[in-house]
């Protein structure tokens, strides 16, 4: 049996998008504070389907844009971690195109896994949501939620998506002591963004815009995560936090 301790002791999470970047430093940080986490990423080589917990840890090999995969998700849930408790819907992309070049089939795929899966997920979750007592719902949204970058227009209209969605669930939800925020992470080095850091330009503009003079890490999200997930935050709902550096404040 896990002990109960850290933060987040006994407390039972569900991360998607876990397998790298954001989602793996998120659950990392939920793992060192104590929960037990239901970890989902689409299958590959280094993530299949696992039956048990370890370390604190069970994994989920699922496309969450499929049509059943909400149901196979808070299945497993069910199954290995015996609820959901906190509910984080990180799984996303970021392709460019601009207004001009982006397809139909872009768009579409697009706001399939940013806005459809996290929608879809999270209403299957909220029966266990709300029999937790203490549930919560982390969307990864982005500065992007509120703010907009060139040749990313996709990626842009669905994170401001999330932000609205994100307030809406937690107007829906409260009444059941569930409390929905989102993450606005700013410019984060992971496989995400791999192909915007290769770009020096892309780089270079963005230490300029961040006071901190840095780029972001996973790491750096963890622990805000952590803090909306806990009893901490048991009072903040509908809110999103920029974790940027100070970029979106330096116009």
């Amino acid at each position: 049996m896990q002990q109960v301790t850290g933060a987040l002791g006994g407390r039972k999470a569900v991360i998607t998008g876990a397998a790298s970047g954001i989602g793996r430093g998120i659950l990392e940080a939920f793992v060192r504070e104590g929960a037990t986490v239901l970890a989902v990423d689409l299958p590959s080589g280094q993530w299949e389907t696992s039956n048990v917990v370890e370390n604190g840890v069970a994994r989920l090999a699922v496309d969450v844009t499929l049509a059943d995969a909400p149901a196979r998700v808070v299945e497993a849930a069910r199954n290995m971690l015996g609820g959901i408790d906190i509910l984080v819907n990180n799984a996303g992309i970021s392709p460019a195109g601009d207004v001009e070049t982006t397809s139909d089939e872009m768009w579409s795929r697009v706001m399939a896994l940013n806005v459809d899966a996290v929608f879809r997920l999270t209403r299957a979750a909220v029966p266990f949501l709300k029999q937790s007592g203490s549930g919560r719902i982390i969307n990864t949204g982005s500065i992007m939620s509120e703010i907009a970058s060139p040749s990313i227009i996709a990626y842009v209209t669905s994170k401001h998506a999330v932000a609205g969605m994100t307030k809406a669930m937690a107007m829906d939800l409260g009444q059941y002591g569930i409390c929905a925020n989102f993450l606005q992470p700013g410019a984060i080095v992971t496989p995400l963004s791999e192909a915007h850091m290769a770009d020096e330009q892309y780089v270079a503009h963005w230490k300029r815009k961040i006071p901190l003079g840095r780029l972001g890490e996973p790491d750096d999200i963890g622990p805000v995560a952590v803090f909306l997930a806990s009893d901490a935050a048991r009072y903040v709902s509908g809110e999103g936090l920029r974790i940027d550096g100070g970029a979106a404040f330096n116009a």
